[in-house]
């Protein structure tokens, strides 16, 4: 091996014993939280205030903080009602976006260009800056909640699971998301449905839809997250006990004088359950999905 390999070697492992500590650090930074989480849950009351404060509790065996957390309030509504909502927004944002992310791609009509501008807009306007536009529309939703035909007189969707699931069944980037990916795909395929006799909606079923595995898992997992940590809109869109989500659930740990954290962070780990739940069945297509709805032939 000549100096100048080896020189080069020298240079590649440095380069590569940089790029491990920086992983480790990072994933540290990131476990730290997780990790103050789990141990919280498992201590006393006196174990958290400042004047007895401990790093680790006293036994892991202690779960009456699960046990208060969760006698504190109808925690089987609170998730009955975060499951509905994020199971039909996830399914119906699958359909709509998926088929919209077709309609971009591979069907040429006129003003596609201009629509799909038009729907990366969206990408670029916060959540927050539109709320009372969508809360007008939900509470003017004709003939729902007591409103008559002009959406008058009633409270529409509001305080209903329509509120939280209509204005999420379709977004600018999972439509985005769908398009890139669908863009990859070579003509031939439009080609040879042609031949078969396959018309436009049966090439998206019978050929696109079963291809689109990495895609559909990841926009799962993103929008399932989104969904379920969503606690801005169900706090705007609902009132009652009974439409209460987890996260919404999660507020009545922290009060005006004092916050139970040792609660708190017990209902924390278990409403995360789910979503670790949904990755853990999706994420080998995760990284596969995001990967390729950036590239195009």
């Amino acid at each position: 091996m000549t100096l100048a390999d080896m020189g080069k070697k020298k240079k590649e492992n440095l380069v590569k014993g940089i790029s491990y500590a920086v992983l480790i650090i990072w994933v540290l930074i990131t476990l730290v939280p997780i990790i103050f989480t789990v141990l919280t849950a498992f201590k006393t009351d006196p174990e958290i205030s400042m004047a007895s404060f401990k790093w680790l509790p006293e036994s892991f065996g202690n779960i009456e903080s699960f046990r208060q957390a969760f006698a504190m309030g109808d925690w089987f509504q609170y998730f009955k009602n975060s499951l509905f909502i994020t199971a039909v927004t996830v399914v119906g944002s699958l359909i709509f976006n998926s088929m919209a992310g077709y309609a971009f791609a591979r069907l040429k009509f006129k003003g596609r260009e201009f629509l799909f501008m038009s729907v990366l807009l969206g990408m670029m306007v916060s959540p927050q800056s539109i709320i009372i536009p969508q809360y007008v529309m939900m509470r003017s939703a004709p003939l729902f909640g007591g409103n008559n035909i002009l959406g008058q007189g009633g409270t529409g969707l509001l305080d209903t699971y329509g509120s939280l699931i209509v204005p999420f069944l379709a977004g600018a980037f999972g439509i985005f998301l769908c398009r890139q990916f669908y863009s990859t795909f070579p003509t031939s395929l439009d080609d040879a449905a042609r031949i078969d006799g396959c018309g436009v909606i049966k090439t998206y079923f019978v050929i696109y839809l079963p291809l689109s595995k990495t895609i559909l898992a990841t926009l799962t997992i993103l929008k399932s997250v989104a969904t379920w940590n969503d606690f801005f809109y169900p706090l705007i869109m609902t009132q009652s006990e009974k439409m209460k989500t987890v996260q919404l659930g999660l507020q009545m740990f922290r009060g005006s004088s004092m916050t139970h954290y040792n609660y708190l962070m017990a209902a924390t780990i278990i409403t995360v359950i789910p979503m670790v739940i949904v990755y853990a069945c999706a994420q080998k297509y995760f990284v596969q999905g995001i990967v390729s709805s950036g590239m195009k032939n």
